[in-house]
């Protein structure tokens, strides 16, 4: 069963719910492109797994494709202020998207303001802080960002390094796997069998080696508040 939004997947993954799991109950916002998504998985992912062995409610906002930089009508920003502004939310997390460095977008540099209007939304660096600052204005919640794991791009190397300079900026939580070295260091074999392609993980990929890490970080996160 699927459902869009605010949506309950069931998934071929069983397990019992623990009470007393950080995520229980919690409601987690998720705001990305192609791997929040589940691109190589069917429309499944991390997200979707998490829902159903956490027990935690998702808003999955996530479309293939799209950029952080505001230049499309499917951009992180126009869909992230389509979502309900009076919802609950405990935790927004969004994804870092690998599109913006496969289409070169413009850097950009972190702004001295915490004003929303003068974030240049056109830049990686403005996107950035423009999700930012809307989320904690519109849901007063904290705010996490996630990295792919390392593949072979220098654009989205330097994103990593750009968006680690607006984390110390604004105190935001930062889930970055591309630097992550136990993360990354898995066999050729796993490798095979969790990824589609450089940047998209298989089911087996979310499901083995993503969403057990994402449980755990992301439960620290909540348990923080």
């Amino acid at each position: 069963m699927k459902k869009n939004g605010d949506r309950m997947i069931m998934t071929d993954l069983k397990r019992s719910i623990r009470s007393d799991n950080p995520l229980n109950g919690k409601h987690i916002v998720f705001l990305g492109s192609s791997v929040t998504y589940g691109a190589a998985s069917n429309g499944v992912s991390f997200v979707d797994f998490l829902a159903d062995t956490t027990g935690c409610r998702v808003t999955k906002e996530a479309v293939s494709g799209t950029t952080l930089v505001d230049d499309a009508p499917d951009s992180y920003i126009c869909r992230m202020r389509k979502l309900n502004p009076e919802m609950k939310v405990d935790l927004f997390v969004c994804q870092l998207s690998t599109n913006d460095a496969t289409q070169k977008k413009e850097m950009g540099e972190v702004c001295r303001s915490y004003d929303l209007d003068d974030f240049d939304m056109l830049t990686v660096a403005g996107a950035i802080e423009y999700i930012i600052a809307y989320a904690r204005k519109t849901w007063n919640c904290p705010v996490a960002f996630y990295t792919n794991p390392r593949y072979d791009s220098g654009q989205y190397a330097a994103m990593v390094v750009l968006l680690q300079s607006i984390q110390r900026k604004w105190d935001i939580a930062l889930i970055d796997l591309w630097n992550d070295a136990a993360f990354n260091d898995i066999t050729t074999e796993q490798r095979s069998r969790y990824m589609a392609d450089p940047i998209h993980p298989t089911r087996e990929g979310y499901l083995e080696w993503w969403t057990p890490y994402l449980e755990r970080k992301i439960g620290v996160l909540i348990d923080a508040g």
